[in-house]
């Protein structure tokens, strides 16, 4: 029986059309930078719940990165909260990506694409990976720019780090100190790498990559072919990953 508590949403943000985040004031139990809860809606027959990454680090209010799919069972009654409304939240959090997984490594490289960006902000607000990592990486892809959720936060948690990359990605129209095109052919074509000045190799590499499933497995099959490999506890590699959806 999973432990479900009432949330009730002090803040919202609406990014673009279909992408929003909630900021939700629950007594949630503690849990690991990266790691996901459920969120939920009692319809009138049935109760209806989906995981979501937090974007907040812990301690700090819930904070939620989500999309809007109008055919979705869920997402367009969370659309719909204003502040001061309830939802429903799992209390205990669970998931993998998180920084004590990691083997240590050099170079952290944060990968997401769409709301994936969302567990690598609450890793940077938590702040443990400047200890752990001489350079860190964000990589953020995106269609549209106005999709670049959570860009100024990402630039108040890394203000003065000089070791710390964002290289956002806008894949369908032009912005200025955005990459073109998509994260896997820069990956590809070696110019993600020329352009932080770091080489992707197993000894020094660690990856998290989160977002939607074809984009894991491109990102994953082209790091293979510089070496990476999927880490798995019985077999460490480098490449940690989770879909989402």
């Amino acid at each position: 029986m999973a432990d479900w508590i009432t949330g009730k949403v002090t803040a919202r943000t609406q990014w673009s059309d279909t992408l929003f985040s909630l900021v939700v004031n629950a007594d949630v139990a503690p849990f690991k930078a990266g790691q996901f809860t459920k969120l939920a809606w009692h319809g009138e027959d049935k109760k209806v719940a989906r995981a979501y990454s937090y974007v907040n680090a812990p301690g700090q209010e819930c904070e939620f990165y989500l999309v809007t799919i109008p055919e979705g069972q869920l997402t367009p009654h969370l659309a719909e909260l204003e502040v001061g409304d309830e939802l429903l939240i799992q209390r205990t959090a669970t998931g993998f990506l998180t920084l004590d997984e990691v083997p240590a490594g050099r170079d952290l490289w944060l990968m997401g694409t769409g709301t994936g960006v969302g567990p690598f902000v609450s890793l940077l607000a938590e702040g443990s990976c400047w200890q752990q990592f001489d350079n860190i990486v964000l990589v953020h892809g995106v269609r549209f720019g106005e999709e670049l959720g959570y860009r100024e936060r990402i630039g108040e948690l890394t203000q003065g780090r000089l070791n710390f990359h964002y290289v956002p990605f806008v894949s369908r129209e032009q912005i200025a100190g955005t990459e073109p095109g998509r994260i896997t052919h820069a990956i590809a074509n070696g110019s993600l790498e020329q352009r932080v000045g770091l080489t992707f190799t197993p000894e020094y590499s660690r990856v998290m990559l989160c977002g939607n499933p074809q984009m894991v497995r491109d990102t994953l099959s082209e790091l293979k072919l510089k070496g990476l490999q999927k880490h798995l506890r019985r077999k460490p590699g480098q490449i940690l990953m989770e879909n989402y959806w």
